[in-house]
Formats: structure tokens, C-alpha cells, sequence
């Protein structure tokens, strides 16, 4: 079967019949194929890396995504454009991200969510093994950073003894767990990565990102939660600079309006690699450049 990912959906005869997610109609537009996702030619020698791709977003998000394509609508959002302070805050964000590595803060944060994960290892373990990737992510950031007492117990109680799922509905922000230290104000995204399976965890809104760095004190870094096929965990948290975690970044800009700058992701042997080595380098100019690239879509 053809691995292939459309721009959009060709029209309906009728424009009467307005093509929503409940009224797909129509056919695929053989000429619309996206030939090039993620700087990755779409051809069969890449089929197994395009579809770790794909993994990391949903049917329903991948539908909405075509019906607003084909049906030509203006988005509602728009380009993070920073101005001249901003955009100096946001080119010296890697050297606060070095600051903050040589702080008592980042150990600290570090300390933080590791005794998150570990009062809740078991939980996490049993989570991490759900096949749909966005309630896998969801569940996983609840067990982590929640202070409802009622609700994570009955999501344990859940997991745990094979119960249907409680509604967790996770705040749509840039970070997961936000913490303010004054001099730096962090933002932390929670990713699980099952390490023997291949997937590609979704990273970041660049436009959210770059909002963020445009603050004199911000901080952005992501957390790693690996589990192995014995269920094993382990954690890192990783600078959004580090320079591993940077070559292993790709732009996916199909994925987001046409007001926007695009997302993330990672590639996820990497994100495997980062969690067992525990190293943290960043590459300042390295950096530079990858803002620059950010900066310019």
C-alpha cells in the first residue's frame, strides 16, 4: 500500500454538499501527493521512516487537517512575528538554557519530576503500552504532574485493574509542568518513548515555541520518559538545545494552518539515544541557526 500524504481532498462535485469531517466525500487528487515530508523523499526505500511519521498524530487530526485544506478555510491563528526586543530574548535563549544546566535549578527540576515518575512507575508502565499515541501521552502527563488526588485515583484504579479510562482533558499548552524560578521561568513537555518500538513523538508548536523565548527569563526543555520492553523506566530531562535532541528535529509544516510556522518532531531512535546516554551539549552557534531557520518560516 502506497504510503502517501495529501495536501488535500479533491472537490466534491456539489458545493452544496460542504465537505466537513462528518461529510467526506470525493477522491484523493493523485497529482496533490506530497513527494518530499520532512525533507524525506516519499518513496518506498522510506516508507518505514515516513510512517513513524505518521504515527505521531492521529486520524482525527490528520482529517481535520484535509478538510480544512480542500475547503480553502482562513485560520483563525497567525504567525508569531516577535519585535526587536523579542527577538534579541529569543536569540539569547540558548545561553540561558546553558545557565540554567549550571544553576541548582535544573537539578532541582530534574529531582522534581523524577519522584513524580517514581510514585507512579507502575502506572506509567501499564500506560505505556496503549496503542493510541495521544491518550498514551495524555494519561502519562496526568500520572506525572496532577494534583487532583480523585480523578488520578481513579485513573490508577484504572490501569490497574483493567477499568474503562476516566475523561483527562490536559491543557493545551507549550509545557506540560511550568515552573517559576524567578530569574528563569521553565516550561517542561512530558514525551514518552517506548524504546524497542520505532515512533516519532510529536515535539512542539514552533509558533508557541518561539512566543515563549521571547520572554527575558524562559527556560523551555523537554522530558523523556523511556520505557523498555521489560518495563523498565528511565528519564532525562533535556535542554530543547541540546544538540543531539537538535539533529534530531524536523519540521513537519503540512501538519499546522496556513497561519503558522509549523510543528516539531522528533525522530525517535534518537530520543532513545539521549535517554541512555544522559549527556547534555549545546552547541550555542548550533543553536543560533536552528532559531534562525525557526524564525524565517
Amino acid at each position: 500500500m502506497l504510503l502517501a500524504n495529501t495536501t488535500c481532498l479533491k472537490k466534491i462535485s456539489h458545493s452544496s454538499q460542504q465537505l466537513r469531517v462528518d461529510n467526506i466525500k470525493g477522491s484523493f487528487n493523485g497529482s496533490d501527493i506530497l513527494r518530499v515530508i520532512a525533507e524525506t523523499p516519499n518513496t518506498p526505500n522510506n516508507f518505514e521512516r515516513l510512517f513513524t511519521i505518521h504515527q505521531g498524530y492521529t486520524f482525527d487530526e490528520n482529517l481535520i487537517r484535509l478538510v480544512e485544506s480542500t475547503n480553502n478555510i482562513i485560520a483563525h491563528g497567525h504567525k508569531f512575528q516577535p519585535n526587536r526586543i523579542e527577538t534579541i530574548n529569543i536569540e539569547n535563549a540558548p545561553k540561558r538554557s546553558v545557565e540554567f544546566l549550571n544553576s541548582p535549578f535544573y537539578k532541582e527540576l530534574a529531582n522534581d519530576l523524577q519522584e513524580r515518575v517514581s510514585k507512579v512507575s507502575r502506572e506509567i508502565a501499564i500506560a505505556a503500552f496503549i496503542e493510541n499515541v495521544n491518550i498514551k501521552g495524555n494519561i502519562i502527563e496526568y500520572l506525572i504532574t496532577s494534583s487532583d488526588d480523585t480523578l488520578k485515583t481513579a485513573l490508577i484504579d484504572s490501569l490497574e485493574n483493567g477499568k474503562p479510562l476516566p475523561y483527562i482533558k490536559n491543557a493545551n499548552d507549550l509545557g506540560d509542568y511550568n515552573v517559576n524560578y524567578g530569574i528563569f521561568d521553565t516550561k517542561t513537555d512530558i514525551k514518552t518513548k517506548v524504546l524497542f518500538l520505532g515512533s516519532n513523538p510529536k515535539a512542539y508548536n514552533i509558533d508557541k515555541l518561539l512566543k515563549f523565548l521571547a520572554k527575558d527569563n524562559s527556560v523551555y526543555l523537554l522530558f523523556f520518559v523511556g520505557v523498555d520492553k521489560d518495563k523498565n523506566i528511565s528519564t532525562f530531562l533535556c535542554p530543547v538545545f541540546d544538540k543531539k535532541l537538535l539533529d534530531s528535529t524536523v519540521i513537519i509544516s503540512h501538519w499546522a494552518g496556513r497561519n503558522s510556522k509549523g510543528v516539531a518532531q522528533f525522530y525517535g531512535d534518537n530520543i532513545g539515544f539521549i535517554i541512555k546516554n544522559q549527556i547534555i551539549n549545546i552547541d550555542e552557534d548550533k543553536a543560533h541557526k536552528f532559531l534562525d531557520k525557526l524564525l524565517s518560516l
